[in-house]
């Protein structure tokens, strides 16, 4: 999401009839049954807020049986459909943040659909200045998968959200709350929030088939299920998510944890009201973490302190919802990873960086303090999580390089069934007996390995 410059707006207008888009926008809806460009398919939605235009021409993948997706993630879109998905996704978003759907909108938001040609094309928003405000334009496929869509106009309507306060410069908003916000909108009402356009005919008559899932209260059903097999992403992970992690590509895992984060973040004290201030603060920043901050200041001061909610939120989850045991191999490889620490280094100052693998020990004794609290908070809840779904020779141990790190840090250690490294170990412990711990721990992991596995030794 961008704002769009006049030159890069004319060029993105090439790809469309531009002279009918301008003349038919300009029309209201009745005159377009007289337009010169009868092929121009327009829509406008009830709120007025949404112009829905559909670019001439057959998607390849509209009619041809070997295409035609069976998938229920899979939607077709029309103008008609787009304008009713397009004002239904609005007044639910703007609920979710405690905002009266009736009240004035900022700005037009411009829906441009074109033929598809694949099911993994982009979606291309744009902002641009119009008089005192600001106007969008959205150019998408109009066959594509249900959760991208949902996440285009959730970027778009927090975009024009935004922009209400804006002058100069259009809202950047962060992908961990576009996705959050979407994937809670979506487990809302999975099928009532997007229409699609029927995609058989039987007798002449349009139809589709509908399967409604009933959710019940839990809005997170789907993060569980896709969480059972992923790890949650850190609050730094969600800050700077990859191509692939914001495509869905990741099998889900990022979206999933959007929203468990969203969702946890709309607990707390007025969570709705700060989530609304910091989406109005996003365009006095340049970065969205100012805003973050400013507005969730009550909670929060430091991304430190975020991490540390945000790790006793996930470790609050995955103890109500493991998932499924992971096997012996699988929970030795899991601790093996948890346990590394990897590395960049350069062997000379003019050669390129090199990658390495360093131990929990090594970086207490060796990095810098500000650093290490960032390191071994994060391995701390990687462990505090990973005990709930170890093989059981492996949980005990597991649960004992937790405590150890704890005890170094001067975290507390929850009670549990897990019997206890050793029950004289004070609450706090130094560097050196932290290592010498830690030494004897892998030691045994070592040890248990060679003997496939037996019981942990307590």
């Amino acid at each position: 999401m961008r704002e769009l410059s006049r030159e890069h707006f004319l060029r993105v207008l090439s790809r469309l009839p531009v002279i009918a888009l301008f003349i038919v926008l300009s029309l209201p809806p009745r005159a377009c049954a007289n337009s010169p460009f009868p092929n121009l398919v327009t829509a406008s939605s009830v709120s007025g807020q949404f112009v829905v235009t559909e670019e001439p021409g057959i998607s390849p993948l509209r009619f041809a049986p070997d295409f035609i997706p069976k998938d229920e993630d899979v939607v077709r879109v029309e103008p008609a459909e787009l304008a009713v998905s397009a004002d239904r996704v609005r007044d639910t978003l703007l609920k979710k943040l405690g905002v009266d759907p009736n009240a004035p909108w900022g700005g037009k938001i411009f829906l441009a659909l074109h033929p598809a040609r694949s099911l993994d094309e982009n979606v291309e928003i744009f902002s641009s200045r119009f008089g005192p405000g600001w106007n969008y334009h959205v150019l998408l496929p109009d066959m594509l998968p249900r959760e991208r869509l949902a996440r285009s106009l959730t970027g778009v309507l927090l975009m024009e959200y935004a922009n209400r306060s804006a002058t100069n410069r259009s809202a950047e908003m962060p992908s961990w709350l576009v996705d959050g916000l979407a994937q809670e909108l979506l487990a809302s009402d999975m099928q009532g929030l997007i229409v699609s356009a029927p995609n058989d005919v039987i007798n002449g008559i349009p139809t589709d088939r509908i399967n409604t899932t009933q959710r019940g209260l839990d809005s997170l059903t789907r993060a569980r299920t896709v969480l059972q097999n992923y790890s949650i992403l850190t609050f730094t992970q969600l800050s700077w998510p990859t191509g692939e992690q914001v495509s869905g590509n990741d099998g889900g895992a990022y979206r999933a944890s959007a929203q468990l984060f969203v969702d946890d973040l709309l607990k707390l004290h007025d969570g709705a009201g700060k989530l609304r201030k910091m989406v109005s603060l996003l365009p006095q920043y340049y970065n969205w973490q100012t805003a973050f901050w400013v507005a969730f200041h009550e909670d929060f001061t430091s991304t430190l302190q975020v991490e540390k909610w945000w790790a006793l939120q996930s470790v609050i989850f995955e103890s109500r919802s493991p998932g499924p045991q992971w096997t012996l191999a699988a929970s030795r490889q899991k601790l093996d990873e948890i346990l590394s620490v990897p590395v960049s280094f350069r062997q000379a100052s003019n050669s390129l960086p090199a990658t390495a693998e360093i131990s929990l020990q090594r970086v207490i004794e060796s990095v810098d303090p500000t650093r290490q609290t960032v390191i071994l908070q994060a391995k701390l809840r990687d462990l505090e999580i990973a005990q709930f779904r170890m093989a059981p020779s492996l949980a005990v141990l597991t649960a004992q390089y937790r405590d150890t790190l704890a005890a170094y840090m001067g975290e507390p250690r929850p009670t549990r069934g897990a019997r206890q490294l050793n029950k004289h170990v004070p609450e706090k412990i130094s560097a050196s007996d932290a290592v010498a711990i830690l030494n004897t721990l892998d030691a045994r992991r070592r040890a248990m390995v060679v003997a496939k596995l037996p019981r942990a030794v307590e």
